[in-house]
């Protein structure tokens, strides 16, 4: 396993827990905005493992940035992390499992904000509902080059994890929305990566759409 993102540090402490003689993992420092550093982590991917089998794109941020206020450099950052790096690590990791036979998966993390649009998150919802895009295109893609690689996208609503705090630019803030009703937690959505992932062959789970039992919308 290849753990890409800007920050090394916390990543491989998460992966030293699992794999404390890092025999089968690797934590690389990725920004997902720069082409050049995302193909490097793939040459160490090919380097150390001998390929990717699965990709799971979960980088992604927001910004409470609406039209009428919102900065060009909120709104490029979404675009360039939520959008383009989701298209530059696919286009990287399909590349590579053609290369070793046509067969792998790759796993688009999306939100609930792709099925709906919150109030306020109009820019960050575009981006979401783009990922649901992509998602069906390359699908279409991979059945018209008879490829057998699989591709799907799991959407969570409210997750305890970062994303409230550098949305809100507030960890207080971000305290009150996930104190609101029992929110999902980081280990339920790789529950659903992991069931995505451990079906058969034949079988292509596309869309797995999960909130917190509480989650009014």
């Amino acid at each position: 396993m290849v753990s890409c993102s800007r920050r090394q540090a916390a990543v491989a402490d998460i992966l030293a827990a699992a794999d404390p003689a890092g025999e089968h993992s690797l934590a690389v420092a990725v920004d997902v905005r720069d082409e050049a550093s995302v193909q490097a982590a793939f040459a160490t991917a090919r380097e150390r493992f001998g390929g990717v089998d699965v990709l799971i794109n979960n980088a992604g941020l927001g910004h409470a940035a609406p039209l009428a206020e919102g900065t060009v450099e909120e709104w490029r950052e979404m675009l360039e992390v939520n959008l383009l790096g989701l298209c530059i690590c696919t286009r990287e990791a399909l590349a590579d499992m053609r290369a070793r036979g046509g067969f792998g998966q790759i796993v688009h993390i999306g939100s609930m904000a792709g099925q709906r649009v919150p109030a306020g998150a109009g820019l960050y919802a575009a981006t979401k509902h783009a990922v649901r895009a992509l998602t069906e295109s390359l699908r279409i893609e991979l059945r018209e080059a008879g490829d057998s690689i699989r591709v799907g996208e799991i959407c969570p609503g409210f997750v305890e994890t970062g994303f409230a705090a550098h949305y809100m630019k507030s960890e207080e803030k971000a305290r009150e929305i996930y104190s609101q009703f029992k929110v999902l937690e980081a280990d339920d959505v790789a529950e659903a990566v992991v069931y995505m992932l451990s079906c058969p062959p034949h079988v292509q789970v596309h869309d797995i759409l999960m909130r917190p039992t509480e989650q009014p919308s």
